[in-house]
């Protein structure tokens, strides 16, 4: 059930309307649950039951953790939970590429293989909600948050504004929040409909805009485009993949709002950043955070143990990070030039040469963006092969290669970057303009936009892109 459809304003208006209508706390959050599960159902009923398998599975470790007093019991439960959590991820997300790729070997070196025996449907968001399960468990068996009720965690994990794209918000943010009755106050709502407004037009107009008339084309026969349109290309997919995303968590944010909750913003103008670890900081702040706490820190023991093994934390780390976007070469390739940038930063912050040369911030602004735009290159691409055979085309394009781009795709990208720097500051002086306006004037504005938004889109509204995730 996507954002942006009729279909899920007329399911978020009948969940608002009967939300506020409870006095009670834990049966306004049976109806948000119950509705959060008809949300995923709609996508695939046939995966409710794994959504609330493995949230059970979570409340339970987590609960039989908080009553051992045995170090090594805590431990030996903490494992299994992290290891049940990984291996319910790596059946759905990573069974076909591991054959696919033990296939390649055995044709290698010889041996006849038959074709796999089955081919294995991705949950949508079951990287969000397992990375949220993990994080749960962990958190209680460190003492960080205490065990919570099984309705709550329940909910923590099929809570339908984040559930199949994020952002992750941890138990520690979230539950206290299901644990109070909630409160909406004209701040919220403001804020709610204008990330809502903003989200829908990001999505709908440029994200969705630049994909169909421009980036999906260029990147499925890049032989067929000029050197002009490649690099354009890349630019709009670093535009498009922004506005698609962020407009997401943009809604997402919203939704949670107009019920009374806070989550954590998600984006912070990533285009700026002057190095690859600034870029971690404001670019899906939410798993880059979980990445750098659960992973980088309390797996691999973060700056610890001399240089070395701290290049070697952050490879490993941008790696898995790679991995966990999907079952793909190019998203290890991805991974690995992140890591590797993040390696040779701290290698040139660390030489003498530094002393004497230092950038201007807008030379760092530009290097950052474009080892970024380099690294979508391989994230957009459907194989290895295409990569190359696109960063290729740039330097040689291909005979009789054609510039298809127009006028109005390329204000697109340009107007997609020049909104990428309004700052979540701008956004909050907007609702408090708004908070002081009339209710009927500000219902009026918010149909007016949403119909405006509605002629503008571009006919018909494709998945957002983290979905696949």
């Amino acid at each position: 059930m996507l954002f942006p459809t009729l279909s899920f304003g007329l399911f978020f208006l009948i969940v608002f309307v009967g939300a506020w209508s409870f006095r009670s706390n834990d049966w306004r959050k049976l109806l948000l649950l119950v509705a959060s599960w008809v949300f995923y159902g709609a996508w695939d009923w046939r995966f409710v039951p794994l959504l609330i398998v493995s949230a059970v599975i979570n409340w339970g470790t987590a609960a039989l953790i908080a009553r051992s007093d045995d170090p090594h019991r805590r431990k030996a439960l903490l494992i299994a939970g992290v290891v049940v959590n990984l291996a319910t991820l790596g059946f759905f997300k990573y069974f076909d590429f591991f054959a696919e790729q033990a296939g390649g070997l055995l044709a290698l070196s010889g041996i006849a293989q038959d074709p796999a025996l089955m081919q294995v449907i991705l949950p949508v968001g079951i990287s969000f909600f397992t990375f949220q399960g993990i994080s749960y468990v962990v958190d209680v068996s460190k003492g960080r948050v205490p065990p919570a009720r099984l309705l709550d965690i329940l909910l923590l994990m099929s809570f339908f504004p984040h559930l199949v794209a994020g952002p992750i918000v941890r138990a520690a943010d979230l539950v206290p929040q299901f644990q109070q009755v909630p409160r909406i106050n004209r701040g919220m709502v403001s804020m709610g409909l204008l990330l809502i407004v903003w989200g829908l037009f990001k999505k709908a107009v440029i994200a969705s805009e630049i994909a169909t008339q421009f980036v999906d084309p260029v990147f499925t026969a890049p032989q067929l485009h000029s050197s002009l349109d490649l690099i354009l290309a890349s630019y709009g997919y670093a535009v498009q993949i922004y506005c698609d995303f962020s407009a997401y968590s943009d809604m997402a944010i919203g939704i949670a709002a107009l019920l009374g909750y806070r989550f954590p913003r998600n984006f912070d103008r990533p285009y700026r950043s002057e190095s690859l670890q600034e870029f971690w900081r404001r670019w899906h702040i939410s798993l880059s955070r979980w990445l750098r706490d659960y992973l980088y820190i309390d797996a691999l023991g973060g700056n610890k143990g001399g240089r070395f093994r701290v290049y070697r934390n952050l490879m490993i780390t941008m790696l898995l990070g790679g991995l966990w976007h999907g079952a793909s070469w190019t998203f290890v390739i991805w991974g690995g030039l992140h890591g590797a940038a993040l390696v040779v930063e701290r290698l040139w912050s660390r030489a003498r040469l530094t002393r004497d040369l230092v950038l201007p911030r807008w030379a760092r602004i530009a290097l950052t963006f474009h080892v970024v735009v380099l690294g979508w290159i391989f994230f957009r691409a459907a194989s290895f092969g295409d990569a190359l055979a696109y960063l290729g085309g740039i330097f040689v394009p291909a005979p009789g290669a054609a510039t298809t781009v127009t006028p109005l795709v390329l204000l697109l990208i340009l107007f997609g970057l020049a909104i990428h720097a309004l700052s979540w500051d701008a956004m909050t002086r907007a609702a408090q303009r708004i908070r002081s306006l009339p209710a009927p004037m500000v219902a009026a504005g918010f149909a007016l936009l949403m119909l405006v938004v509605d002629a503008m889109r571009y006919e018909g509204i494709a998945p957002f892109i983290y979905f696949r995730f």
